[in-house]
């Protein structure tokens, strides 16, 4: 309790307390689908592509989410498009514009001031790095995310298992594929400040692979990699204050730890 009460005592610790549960809940939401559909890798290709952004949105002295969000919510649905389309390695096209990315995310700060501090902390991330204003918005994002997620969660479910069902069901398929990138690029935006474009997909992959290691049925994944997702976001946070650990570093290695463990569960209990 010392130890909370110390963390607490600081405002950039809460706020990314704060900002880090809605943006690690988000995401392990979203993992599930994006690895039952095959499409786990697009999280990495998104981080590269919102580097990018934000590279050349600071460089410009433009507002960085104002660009990145907009941009790499494009990327992810011109990719999930990609996907569907027969004869087009949609690996390939992720290949592209991740390094395309961030090539010209490399190219800007050359041009400008170098390697400065702010798109730094975009590529490796930093909890110093989160603002106020960073977490008003990841707030307001978050709880649309969550929304949006819940009140669509049976359309999610039907497009992530049975694509040719939700197809003749009279419901528009292609909506609801494009709300789940929607939602994923934002979500890859937002926490990019906390544990840049290095680390980020693992918040998407880690929980609910984790999940997948014990649970069987979809909406029992869907919870367990939330509560995951959750606990290893704080863990994580109370390790890297505790040991002066990068926190987006200290979170992946919780991540992993849970991966074994819950792997190892589950052999046993198949076996």
């Amino acid at each position: 309790m010392t130890l909370i009460t110390e963390m607490l005592s600081y405002s950039f610790m809460v706020r990314g307390l704060i900002a880090g549960l809605m943006i690690s809940l988000c995401a392990a939401l979203l993992g599930t689908p994006l690895i039952l559909k095959r499409y786990s890798m697009i999280g990495d290709g998104l981080s590269h592509v919102s580097f990018g952004a934000m590279a050349i949105a600071t460089a410009l002295n433009w507002a960085p989410l104002s660009i990145a969000i907009p941009v790499v919510t494009l990327a992810s649905i011109l990719l999930l498009n990609l996907s569907e389309k027969e004869g087009l390695r949609s690996d390939a096209f992720l290949g592209l514009i991740s390094t395309g990315s961030m090539a010209l995310g490399v190219s800007a700060m050359s041009l400008t001031k170098g390697m400065n501090i702010d798109v730094t902390n975009f590529m490796f991330g930093s909890i110093l790095a989160m603002t106020k204003s960073d977490v008003y918005i990841s707030l307001i994002l978050g709880s649309m995310i969550l929304l949006l997620y819940g009140l669509f969660y049976h359309w999610i479910f039907a497009v992530t298992f049975d694509e040719s069902f939700a197809k003749v069901s009279g419901r528009h398929h292609k909506l609801y594929k494009m709300l789940l990138a929607v939602l994923t690029a934002v979500t890859i935006v937002l926490g990019m400040r906390m544990m840049g474009a290095m680390l980020i997909s693992s918040l998407v992959l880690f929980p609910a692979f984790s999940a997948m290691q014990l649970f069987g049925r979809f909406k029992q994944v869907v919870l367990a990699s939330a509560a995951i997702g959750v606990f290893a976001f704080l863990t994580g946070m109370v390790l890297s204050y505790q040991y002066a650990l990068p926190t987006g570093a200290s979170i992946v290695l919780i991540n992993m730890s849970i991966f074994i463990l819950f792997y190892f569960m589950g052999r046993r209990k198949n076996a």
